[in-house]
């Protein structure tokens, strides 16, 4: 398996075991009869286990190898994903989450800075694609548990099985990953971003806040706005990420062509209009294509911000780790703040605000000019024993 497969593949996972849990929160939420103020405590738990983990995920990469790290976090995400439904009580529960998501996250940086190195070696653009078969896998592990759910599966067997198959399938390709140096220079212990850094990730903050508010509003904005029935309403969630994984997965030949920076500056201009689209639509017919479009248009900012903060970083995965503490507080913020403007205003205002962020997202883009690589990261190309 060639390196690129092998990264490839470990996205995907990752993905499937997202999806996987997403499915199967009503289960848990009906078993332990939780009310939705807990429950909404125990989904914000996976956000403090990631704001806790990933400034030290470059550490760990430092020290183990990223090849080995990946391996280890990966194993651990797998093996997590069943904490969930076998918590006997919510306190339980909330400790399960804050490991899901300190693992999700801290493996979340390693692969990234795995994937800014390998991107290096091949002198072309890869980050899009692999954050398209996340999406793929996402995908893949929700329609599973869809199925596992209308079948009525006890989400204990369900999710005990995926995080086997996830675990053993996720190992065996991790062996393929390429074997990456340490940089002779160790990150910190707890990497904060700096100041090129933080300009960076202002525009993830941005791409991470539309997605977050469209993925978790799209379908209540449907509902509420042009009438539409719970399946319509719930077509335009799923339109909107097969448009994030598409563009994502043909992406790297524009990336590639005409650079990051023209790329999100013509892919904000794109997501604009869907945003405008989805506040003027009164059918359904045209909220579901704004979606679609917005979607479109973000696809691929957030795969170039990782890039972008790996090659400015310190170290790819200091980098990596700096930028992603920004995203992940955009995705924890965005729906809590959408649902408080629709509330105070209209859910047309609240995503014309929506809107007006990906309009300054789109004037930040220059940031995302491509900058000379550094010449401190040296991989190799040795692969791991075939019995590692």
């Amino acid at each position: 398996m060639s390196h690129r497969s092998a990264i490839t593949f470990a996205f995907a996972v990752h993905g499937a075991v997202a999806g996987s849990l997403a499915t199967r929160i009503p289960w848990v939420q009906d078993h332990l009869d939780l009310s939705p103020g807990v429950l909404g405590l125990a989904l914000l738990c996976p956000s403090i286990g990631a704001f806790t983990g990933m400034p030290m995920a470059s550490r760990l990469a430092h020290r183990l190898g990223q090849r080995r790290a990946i391996r280890l976090l990966l194993a651990m995400w797998c093996i997590v994903l069943a904490l969930p439904a076998l918590a006997p009580a919510p306190v339980w529960l909330f400790g399960a989450m804050v490991l899901y998501g300190a693992s999700a996250g801290m493996c979340d940086v390693v692969m990234n800075a795995h994937a800014v190195a390998l991107e290096r070696r091949l002198k072309r653009s890869i980050m899009s694609s692999l954050h398209g078969m996340w999406c793929v896998g996402s995908l893949a592990g929700g329609g599973i548990g869809m199925l596992a759910a209308q079948a009525g599966l006890d989400a204990r067997v369900h999710l005990g099985l995926m995080a086997l198959a996830l675990l053993v399938l996720g190992d065996r390709m991790a062996r393929g990953l390429l074997e990456v140096r340490a940089d002779s220079v160790a990150p910190k212990r707890f990497a904060l971003p700096s100041r090129a850094i933080a300009a960076i990730g202002v525009v993830g903050f941005c791409a991470t806040f539309a997605e977050g508010a469209s993925a978790n509003w799209a379908a209540v904005y449907l509902t509420e706005v042009t009438d539409a029935g719970p399946g319509v309403a719930a077509a335009s969630y799923t339109l909107f990420m097969f448009s994030m994984a598409f563009a994502r997965l043909v992406g790297d030949r524009f990336v590639q062509r005409l650079g990051p920076a023209r790329v999100i500056r013509w892919g904000g201009a794109l997501a604009v209009a869907g945003g405008v689209l989805v506040v003027t639509a009164r059918t359904p017919v045209l909220g579901i294509a704004g979606f679609a479009v917005l979607g479109l248009g973000l696809a691929v900012v957030v795969p170039l911000v990782f890039l972008a903060a790996g090659n400015a970083g310190r170290t790819p995965a200091e980098g990596v780790a700096g930028v992603a503490t920004i995203t992940y507080l955009s995705g924890l913020t965005a729906p809590a703040v959408t649902g408080w403007a629709a509330g105070a205003v209209s859910y047309p205002a609240a995503f014309a605000m929506i809107t007006g962020v990906v309009v300054v997202m789109t004037l930040l883009a220059g940031v995302m000019r491509q900058r000379p690589l550094p010449d401190a990261v040296v991989v190799s190309e040795e692969r791991a024993p075939a019995s590692a």
